[in-house]
């Protein structure tokens, strides 16, 4: 330090610049230390509570010139101005600083001139035992009736000690009885009351009340206690104490509520009738501050605020409640009350140190004003920026602290503008957001000396599935605090999952405005989010540019219908039953038989997704029944011998969205005792599946053999009258194969049906004499059935060789031939 000031005194002057930046830096690296102290609470003014002056690098010979002193709101400590020794200024409690929180501190700020600098100092506060506990009523009264057991227990009050740690837990004397005893249970915070053990019976006529002392001594060295007097009342029979619905009541309110306003209601029940089911309520051992804030009505249990409450002062209450019928039972509970915060209060602006006016050859870095802004609330209604409004070369930078430097962001031109006025806003984030201002005057002059800056580092956008091609997305908004040119912001995509090099953009973003807008239509399913990278560059030269992440959130749509996975669903166009599942269920089932399940995925998400089902379709509606959230499928009462043993069963399963979507599944039931008592039902089905199926093909078959029928029978009629005329020559020489065999030619059922076909068939006559050639009519021939006809068979069962004898020709060539005509009555009906 002292060479530092040797070379600004010389004449060297940029030896003195380079080591007055070397100072500097130095100094700003200090800034970031924190100096931290301890020190026990009620310690008398005058207090040494460590060599501040030391501990920040200072010499006692430079004390004056550096000009050491403190800054903070309320001054607990002073520095002396001989040693630079830090002392206590006045006596501190620990628990009027800082209540019942686990650590105390206080935080100030040590400022250090010529160069100006700032160092945050916290000073530890340490708990000793300066409180003895202390219970909230002189005479604690018990009601025990005379019927009460040994061994029954009695909840007495918890003393209160507003110390910490060790020096608040807490033990329990009682003085000696024999008819009653002590018994406490162990907890990390000693919160559990103190219990009362009767030892034996009581006799109300033998002694109606006992006068006993409990002693509450701390754990401190020494150790404080304190005593309350007990006295328990014998009385009759009153066997229910009130019992609270919650052992824990929690409520949250905010500050600033009008008196009287409620906060939360306890209710507690007594199974007793008359006077021992009447319940009252009244705090426990609670802080004089608690009954001064809160009132609880003791008839309704209605826990009120007394005065309006203030999150600055305290942001969470926790007493214990109790509740006493007339037979003197009590019971507790615990009444947890967070107070939330209101942004009340606005952002508080100091001017620590401000250096006016500036040498115009300062160099860039010049620390020009300290400042430090400081809001009561906390949270976002806490959460302070600040900003310097008008066009100048500064810039804030944050410190240690809460604290803010005002320094130069460029070189100062005071032959170009003599000053400027600035102002520093200070803002929350609060709603509705608070905010103050001082004025600074300050010389500028402009230079690209800062890069846009976005007004959010991430930027977070939610797009619906399916948006229109060119819909805006969002718009980005970067600011660049300089002028003209060097102010005016450009955007670009530089990179992201949806901007690399090589794939199609999903976005593009308009190079003035900043707006973002959708190149294609997204789809949820394929692309539920993905990020790009905005620069921001300015018009500078060279220029300056920054960067932000714009995360793009698809929104699910509800455009896919559930999909039924089982039953699994019909295939082919043969029938709904094709591929559909079959369950087994036996006759003896019960009600709630779980008979199957309908399993459906939906490929949205969210409500979108969620999945109903509903039964919109049954043999029986009254004996099946689904899940609504789960597709079990359950017999709604017994099966009995009544009902059908086959059952088709319709679910419908719907999503929740708007409009909502769905799909149906098909469940085929048997009932049945076992699978193979079921098979010849399922057999059925599915040759009536079959025969469904192949409708189509024996209706072309049968067409065809009509068909053939009737080219056939014009035929065999052509012949006959041919035949009847006299037969050709060409025709003799056929011999006797005149006769149609048409077994091969026709199905077996072909007979079986109800519409009738006609056709003429010739037939040989069987040989006889030459005497009686020339008789006619010739003699009948047998009656052939026209089924033996058509299936090829005689009515009498022939030898293997049948056939060959039947293809044998006649003996006479010349016989005449018989046309018979025969009626077929042939179906088209399939079964």
């Amino acid at each position: 330090m002292s060479g530092g000031r040797r070379a600004s005194g010389g004449p060297g002057g940029g030896r003195a610049l380079v080591l007055g930046a070397v100072l500097l830096g130095l100094c700003w690296r200090a800034a970031a230390e924190r100096l931290r102290y301890s020190m026990a609470e009620e310690l008398p003014r005058g207090s040494l509570v460590g060599p501040l002056a030391r501990d920040l690098g200072l010499s006692a010979h430079e004390l004056p010139a550096r000009k050491l002193r403190l800054s903070a709101d309320k001054q607990y400590f002073t520095v002396s101005e001989g040693n630079g020794n830090l002392y206590v200024s006045e006596r501190l409690d620990r628990e009027e600083l800082c209540g019942e929180s686990l650590s105390c501190s206080v935080s100030f700020e040590a400022l250090v001139h010529n160069p100006l600098n700032v160092f945050l100092v916290e000073v530890a506060i340490e708990d000793i035992n300066d409180n003895s506990p202390s219970f909230g009523k002189a005479v604690l009264e018990l009601e025990i009736g005379e019927w009460a057991l040994p061994a029954a227990r009695f909840p007495l009050e918890v003393a209160r000690d507003a110390d910490l740690g060790s020096n608040s837990l807490l033990t329990y004397e009682l003085s000696s009885n024999p008819s009653f005893s002590l018994a406490t249970r162990d907890s990390p915070d000693g919160s559990e009351p103190p219990e009362l053990v009767l030892e034996r019976a009581l006799d109300r006529e033998k002694q109606s009340f006992f006068e006993l002392v409990l002693t509450a001594t701390d754990g401190g060295d020494p150790a404080r206690s304190g005593t309350v007097q007990v006295r328990v009342n014998v009385t009759d029979l009153n066997d229910n104490p009130p019992l609270f619905s919650k052992k824990v009541y929690e409520a949250r309110v905010a500050e600033n509520l009008p008196a009287g306003s409620l906060v939360l209601q306890v209710r507690a029940t007594d199974a007793d009738a008359g006077s021992n089911g009447r319940v009252s309520y009244s705090f426990g051992n609670v802080p004089d501050g608690i009954r001064e804030l809160f009132s609880v009505d003791s008839e309704s249990g209605e826990i009120t605020t007394a005065v309006p409450l203030d999150f600055e002062e305290k942001s969470k209450y926790s007493f214990s409640l109790g509740a006493r019928d007339g037979g003197g039972l009590t019971d507790t509970c615990k009444v947890q009350i967070d107070i939330t915060d209101e942004n009340d209060n606005a952002p508080e602006i100091t001017i620590l140190s401000l250096s006016s006016p500036v040498p115009e050859d300062a160099p860039v870095g010049t620390v020009v004003a300290l400042l430090k802004v400081r809001d009561r609330d906390c949270g976002e209604n806490g959460e302070v920026s600040c900003e310097l409004s008008g066009e100048a070369p500064l810039s804030l930078v944050a410190s240690s602290g809460g604290s803010s430097k005002v320094v130069t962001a460029s070189a100062l031109d005071r032959e170009q503008a003599c000053e400027h006025r600035v102002t520093v806003v200070a803002r929350d984030r609060g709603s509705p957001s608070l905010w103050s201002s001082r004025e600074l005057v300050l010389e500028v002059s402009d230079v690209n000396d800062n890069a846009p800056v976005f007004e959010e580092a991430s930027y977070s956008a939610y797009v619906r599935e399916n948006n229109l091609v060119g819909a805006l997305v969002l718009r980005v908004v970067a600011r660049d605090s300089d002028a003209g040119a060097n102010g005016r912001v450009s955007y670009w995509l530089s990179g992201g999952s949806a901007g690399a090099a090589g794939a199609a953009p999903l976005v593009s973003v308009e190079a003035r405005s900043g707006a973002v807008y959708a190149q294609r239509s997204l789809d949820y399913e394929q692309c539920r989010e993905f990020a790009v990278a905005v620069r921001a560059q300015d018009g500078g030269s060279p220029a300056r540019s920054s960067t932000a992440t714009v995360r793009v959130f698809v929104l699910d749509q509800n455009d896919n219908a559930p999909r039924v996975l089982y039953p699994p669903p019909a295939s082919g166009a043969s029938g709904a039953s094709v591929g559909s599942a079959f369950e087994v269920v036996p006759r003896s089932a019960s009600a709630g038989y779980l008979v199957g399940k309908v399993v459906a995925v939906d490929a949205d998400a969210g409500r979108n997704a969620w999945l109903s089902y509903e039964l919109v379709q049954a043999s029986e509606p009254a004996l099946f029944r689904v899940g609504l959230q789960s597709g079990e499928v359950r017999t709604a009462r017994a099966v009995s011998e009544r009902d059908a043993a086959k059952q088709r069963l319709v679910a419908v399963v719907k999503d929740h969205g708007e409009p909502a979507l769905s799909a149906t599944a098909t469940l085929h039931v048997v009932l049945a005792e076992s699978l193979q008592e079921a098979l010849p039902e399922l057999s059925e089905r599915a040759a009536g599946a079959e025969a469904a199926g192949e409708l189509q093909f024996w209706l072309v078959l049968a067409l065809a053999l009509l068909s053939a029928l009737l080219v056939l029978s014009v035929a065999l009629l052509v012949l006959a009258r041919l035949r009847r005329a006299g037969p050709p020559a060409v025709l003799r020489c056929l011999g006797a194969q005149r006769l149609s065999l048409a077994g091969a030619a026709f199905p077996a059922d072909f007979c079986e049906g109800t519409l009738p076909y006609s056709y003429n068939l010739c037939v040989p006559a069987p040989p006889r004499s030459t005497a009686a050639e020339a008789a006619w009519p010739p003699p009948p021939l047998p009656i052939v059935p026209a089924e033996e006809l058509v299936a090829g068979e005689p009515s009498e069962k022939p030898s293997p060789s049948s056939s060959a004898v039947v293809e044998q020709p006649p003996t006479d060539l010349h016989a005449p031939q018989v046309c018979k005509r025969t009626i077929f009555p042939c179906s088209l009906g399939f079964n």
